[in-house]
């Protein structure tokens, strides 16, 4: 134990053996859309070079990235420089300097204490240790022929630099989804069907909406997000401990590789970037089954007895879930990055050292440990994302997630398919008419992929896939057509169309016949909506956001007679509509959504 102390305190000395970099290692959450809006747009137009297969980017990347656009800002239009120099201002303190405010109080240089984008920002006079507080607070309404339903939320944001080589970070934010205020008694006619209704979030619904977890409430959904860490870091890398949302994989609509899309998990994080050309990140997380273990549990007294004794009640515990999984980026040259990984869920009681090595082959691993038993293996994926620029103005990228493959499958004589997902998509922008953007991208996940046997086991946490939320077999088709008009504001109009066909339970001695089945065959839930979408950044961290958007989503019966093995689930239309739809966007619906934000 003292051995492993030793070695950890030696990493922390040469973690923090040089000085000179201010930028703080803190992850820019995947929700502070606008600005990951606007590195996207920069890297299209060539302006700079971004690695965006691993997600979320830390504050000490975007401002290098904004470092790097304002040295070549003779390639910005007007409103891109006036975008930049908005955002080198939210990044003042990476940048050794307070932020200019509206409403203010500050001496200029050691602190800053702002009304307007409400905020207290601190910063010693060498710079050795920087503080950021901002309270966090935000509503949004949803509004249609079937009522309101209302989300809110509030809390507060702290940051902090120590000596340019620890970062510390927290965050807290109340949510509430209200779905008894306006909800019509012509959908809704319980108080039950009130409250059901505005969870417009599970584990089995079929959006991109956050995942969550929710609490216990009488009026809707009621959740809470933690999310923090601690970060040592240098130029060339980082070791951190957090939680936070992971987006892996090149996509705009949704990743197939780690979407994002399931609540934050806690994990141990490393990052290298040795080179320009070179990036690496690992990580190894605690997932959350939703499986209880029946071994596992305390002894709670429940009731007493007629002889006075105790009454004791089993309370058990969730089956401990664990991953691990890592990344190689290359960047050949400036137009094509390539990155590759694989990854392993693994479900023991403690987790196992091995999967802790950052650069290993964890299918490997798993062999050495469960080949030989009687026990099944752990499950372990590969994947894939490709990007490339071949002309000024256009992106193309695909991805390819592999929950298990044999070569022989590929075949033509071979009627089982492995079970794989993929992306494919592009991104026309700046051209001819800079801040206009054309997107489109269409996936696909066949049988069987991001399923298992065992239900600890699964590709997902807390009943949310970690994968593409579609699911397997599945495919779904996203266009976008958006406009940046000027400084902080994005118009958009997007098409979506999502189809979840034959759906399959994975039961071991079946998922042979059943991954040998047509895929993409027949449809039992499909969803498809056009929005249009206002984002308006008011001031620093102060949203407005608007939208208008028609949605269909409808079941479709599969029918016991039609049933090809017994894994496949069959029900009528409306058994697959509530399984993979809330109500509140079942069928034909018209939602006009309005909302503010500031901090988050």
């Amino acid at each position: 134990m003292h051995a492993a102390i030793n070695k950890f305190l030696l990493l922390v000395l040469l973690l923090t053996a040089s000085l000179g970099l201010t930028a703080q290692n803190i992850p820019v959450a995947l929700s502070e859309q606008r600005l990951y809006d606007f590195i996207d747009e920069l890297s299209t137009d060539g302006v700079i070079s971004v690695t965006e297969a691993v997600r979320p980017y830390s504050r000490l990347q975007v401002a290098q990235m904004l470092t790097e656009a304002q040295k070549r800002d003779s390639l910005l239009s007007s409103r891109q420089r006036k975008d930049l120099d908005y955002y080198l201002n939210e990044f003042a303190l990476e940048r050794d300097t307070m932020r200019r405010q509206i409403v203010q109080y500050t001496d200029n240089r050691t602190f800053n204490l702002s009304l307007c984008d409400p905020q207290f920002a601190y910063m010693t006079p060498k710079n050795n240790f920087k503080l950021q507080i901002r309270p966090i607070l935000g509503a949004e309404v949803y509004g249609s022929q079937k009522g309101a339903v209302i989300k809110r939320w509030w809390g507060a944001d702290l940051k902090m630099d120590i000596v340019h080589h620890v970062s510390l970070w927290g965050s807290l934010r109340d949510i509430s989804w209200n779905g008894k205020m306006g909800l019509s008694d012509k959908y809704f006619p319980s108080e039950l069907d009130k409250i059901d209704g505005a969870k417009l979030t599970k584990g089995h619904f079929l959006n991109t909406l956050d995942g969550v977890q929710y609490k216990e409430a009488n009026y809707g959904g009621d959740f809470s997000d933690s999310k923090g860490g601690i970060s040592i870091y240098d130029w060339w890398g980082s070791l951190s401990l957090s939680r936070e949302n992971i987006r892996w994989g090149d996509a705009y609509h949704a990743s197939n590789i780690l979407s994002g899309h399931n609540p934050a998990v806690p994990q141990v994080s490393l990052q290298l970037t040795p080179v320009y050309w070179f990036q690496f990140d690992y990580f190894h997380a605690w997932l959350v089954s939703n499986v209880l273990d029946s071994t596992d549990y305390y002894l709670e007294t429940d009731n007493i007895n007629s002889l006075g004794g105790k009454v004791m009640q089993k309370e058990y515990r969730q089956r401990s879930k664990y991953m691990a999984a890592n990344m190689f980026t290359f960047k050949p040259i400036k137009y094509i990055h390539f990155s590759f990984g694989n990854s392993i869920v693994y479900s023991e009681r403690t987790p196992n050292a091995a999967y802790f090595i950052p650069i290993a082959f964890f299918k490997s691993l798993d062999h050495l440990f469960t080949k030989g038993t009687r026990t099944e293996n752990q499950n372990s994926q590969v994947f894939a994302t490709i990007t490339v620029r071949p002309v000024d103005h256009l992106k193309l990228y695909t991805s390819l997630f592999a929950d298990e493959i044999s070569w022989n499958r590929f075949k033509p004589s071979v009627k089982e398919n492995n079970p794989i997902s993929y992306v494919v998509g592009f991104d026309w922008g700046g051209w001819p008419l800079k801040g206009l953007s054309l997107k489109g991208e269409f996936s696909r996940s066949y049988i069987a992929c991001y399923t298992h046997s065992i239900a600890s086991l699964e590709y997902s946490s807390n009943s949310y896939n970690m994968g593409h939320y579609m699911g397997d077999n599945a495919q779904s088709i996203f266009l976008e057509l958006s406009y940046r008009p000027i400084r902080g504001m994005r118009v958009s109009i997007d098409y979506t169309d999502e189809t979840k066909y034959n759906s399959y339970n994975y039961i071991r001695q079946d998922v042979d016949k059943a991954i040998a089945q047509k895929p993409f065959d027949k449809k039992v839930y499909r969803n498809y909506a056009v929005s249009a979408n206002l984002l308006y950044e008011v001031y620093h961290n102060m949203y407005l956001t608007a939208s208008v958007a028609y949605n269909n989503a409808q079941g479709y019966d599969r029918l016991a007679a039609e049933q090809t093995c017994i894994s496949e689930n069959t029900g009528t239309a409306a058994y697959f509509l509530n399984r993979f739809s809330p109500v509140y966007f079942q069928g034909k619906n018209v939602i006009a959504t309005a909302g503010f934000s500031f901090g988050f």
